[in-house]
């Protein structure tokens, strides 16, 4: 029995002694570990929302390698994914004495493609100095590499223009016809997983396969039995993304650049490549302009035939002259096809691209919703509301005698406000899945404190940022930085950030730091530093992703200052699609959907707050609704158990008690 194994792995003495530091038995951690070698054994999908602390890799990973099974484990982002592989993974087969095989999938986007980095060297087009410098360096990397992954290669900022030049995308990959298809990294990867026990993939390449089939899970994930999702909470989201349509601006460009540097290397005076291009390029750019002006990052309702504010003659068009182009494009390919495999697969890429815009210029599916994303670009959208039936179609109904006795495993820190955590359950199809809450182990009511400003102004008057800003520069100078500012809007985070940026530029008391200004892995190390090293402390400003994942353990971190109630962004057209489905159905969008949404964005940027059984620190939210509207009180009971401070007095003695722990703890070397 798995069970009995798992039972003894976290009894106090067993292997988990030996594999985590400081290990001791949590009955929460063993009841998800039970939980889920129970499912393992039995078959169906078990869902478990685990608190913080809970320690719910191991809880996990434990029955999953007792089990002896091929487990997919698949997590939310790239970092979470090295870190699996790299660290948890190793150290507890070492500690259970395990032989098992592992390997790390990512997207091809992840890897060096030897073919296109020779394309590149052969560019005259490199963006700059610093990006020809940056490809010898990577040339150089490549003769030594075994894996092919970028994230190996020290220096080479994630930002870089330089990666889509020297990494394939599924419309450029030239597949078994690529003259480096034997070295082909993205191959080898494949051919790991493919022999391995353990697999550890992300949603995002889970989903882009569940959607197109073409990253190589089509052939191994019949052969797993056991699936665990790790950080959940994003399945729907994520899989939304990519089980619809996608056209860009950028895909037209991206594309006539590649038939430009292909043409001019490979069959150069064959064709007028500068002239077949200059039609794709113009396409692409009168569709952007077919928009005309539009604030930075908006989303523009489509349900007619045409976007909000959008002529729809000219849209029908610009789409049309789209399609010509890339026609066009396809008859000049076809007269140089035989001469290198490059130029079979442009001709591919127009086909797809021509196909999406047709599309888009009929109706929209049933079921679906569309918008545009219009920035510097277009960004055409066709999704689904949610993932429930792909689950349900493609998971949980697979064909062939396995499919009844595959384990699903799904778990979060954050799942839901309810007993059935219905926000997870329902839109990924997963209503009849057994469902497990595992409270955190942390004593919140000793360690947190909440407090919600009764003086602010309301969130929507003009003043409110300014009041932000304010209130957290003076909790931030009290406790020497550590503080941690974020916003539910791009508009907020700059006028948060640029106040607090005013008041404390030149100063020497604390460093700002801003979403944006660096990548966000150098903005969290800085942050952690803290006032380490004579430098000072920091107040770090951050929206969107900041809100989850981030992890900033001990004294680092003792302030989160959130701006508003997090709500849904009432004009987006896929919360107001969703939002008329439920109204259809005779349901409260408020209550079924803005709140449950509302409530476990708020769960995820607490969770920022106390990382370690030993951490401090207070929680403000900036929003008087919590405290004075009837629904605050159903996301207050969402929020971790934290004592509530009623007034300013009570605030700013909680901030002196931080600060004295903290002048304690850097003084006396007894205290820890």
């Amino acid at each position: 029995m798995i069970q009995d194994s798992v039972r003894e792995a976290f009894a106090q003495g067993g292997v988990l002694s030996r594999a985590a530091d400081h290990f001791r038995p949590r009955t929460g951690q063993t009841e998800m570990a039970l939980a889920v070698a129970r499912a393992i054994e039995q078959g169906g999908a078990l869902v478990v929302e685990a608190g913080t602390g809970v320690g719910k890799t191991f809880s996990y990973l434990v029955p999953a390698l007792l089990s002896g099974e091929r487990v997919l484990l698949s997590t939310a982002t790239k970092t979470l994914q090295d870190q699996l592989y790299g660290r948890d993974l190793p150290r507890l087969m070492e500690a259970l004495g395990l032989p098992a095989r592992t390997a790390l999938l990512k997207g091809r986007g992840s890897y060096l493609c030897l073919h296109r980095m020779e394309l590149a060297r052969r560019d005259a087009s490199l963006p700059d100095r610093a990006s020809t410098r940056a490809l010898a360096k990577i040339e150089q990397w490549a003769q030594v590499t075994r894996t092919g992954d970028l994230a190996e290669l020290p220096g080479l900022d994630e930002r870089s223009p330089l990666i889509p030049l020297v990494t394939s995308t599924r419309e450029n990959c030239l597949g078994a016809q690529c003259p480096r298809w034997r070295a082909c990294h993205v191959n080898l990867a494949r051919k790991e997983a493919l022999a391995a026990d353990v697999v550890v993939v992300n949603h995002h390449l889970f989903f882009a396969d569940l959607a197109v089939r073409e990253s190589g899970m089509a052939e191994l994930l019949p052969t797993v039995r056991v699936a665990i999702f790790d950080e959940a909470h994003q399945l729907n989201e994520t899989g939304v993304q990519f089980l619809g349509t996608q056209l860009t601006t950028g895909q037209g460009l991206d594309f006539a650049r590649d038939m430009l540097a292909a043409g001019l290397q490979l069959a150069r005076g064959l064709v007028d490549w500068q002239q077949v291009v200059a039609v794709v390029e113009r396409a692409a750019r009168d569709l952007r302009l077919a928009v005309g002006r539009t604030a930075p990052g908006a989303r523009l309702r489509w349900v007619g035939p045409a976007p909000e504010g959008v002529d729809a003659v000219a849209w029908a068009e610009a789409l049309d002259r789209l399609r010509q182009a890339c026609a066009q494009a396809i008859e000049a390919l076809s007269t140089v096809s035989e001469i290198a495999p490059d130029f079979e697969r442009l001709a591919e890429r127009a086909q797809e691209l021509a196909r999406r815009a047709e599309r888009f210029a009929g109706p929209c599916d049933p079921d679906a919703v569309r918008w545009v994303d219009a920035g510097m670009q277009l960004r055409l959208v066709q999704s689904p509301l949610d993932i429930a039936q792909a689950v349900r179609d493609k998971l949980l109904r697979e064909d062939g005698p396995e499919a009844s006795s595959r384990t699903w495993i799904f778990t979060s820190a954050t799942l839901g406000d309810d007993e059935r955590l219905s926000w997870f359950t329902q839109p990924c199809g997963l209503s009849q899945a057994e469902v497990l809450r595992v409270e955190s182990p942390f004593d919140y009511a000793a360690q947190a404190a909440l407090y919600v400003p009764r003086e602010l102004p309301r969130p929507n008057d003009p003043g409110h940022s300014a009041q932000v800003a304010a209130l957290a520069a003076e909790g931030a100078l009290r406790l020497g930085g550590r503080t941690m500012v974020l916003t539910t809007t791009l508009r907020a985070l700059r006028t948060i950030g640029d106040e607090l940026q005013s008041r404390f530029s030149g100063s020497g008391e604390l460093e700002v730091l801003v979403q944006g200004q660096w990548p966000k892995r150098r903005l969290i190390e800085r942050f952690r530093e803290g006032a380490a090293n004579g430098q000072p402390g920091c107040v770090l400003v951050a929206s969107a992703s900041f809100w989850e994942g981030v992890d900033v353990p001990g004294e680092a971190l003792q302030l989160v200052v959130i701006d508003k109630l997090p709500f849904p962004p009432p004009g987006d057209p896929l919360v107001e699609a969703r939002s008329q489905r439920l109204q259809s159905q005779g349901r409260s969008p408020f209550s079924d959907y803005s709140l449950p949404e509302a409530a476990v964005a708020l769960k995820q940027g607490a969770g920022r707050l106390i990382r370690r059984e030993s951490d401090q620190g207070v929680l403000v939210v900036c929003d008087t609704r919590l405290a004075t509207m009837s629904y605050g009180r159903r996301l207050t009971a969402a929020l971790p158990p934290m004592r509530q401070l009623q007034s300013r007095s009570e605030w700013l003695e909680a901030l002196e008690r931080l600060a004295g722990l903290t002048r304690t703890s850097t003084t006396d070397p007894a205290v820890t």
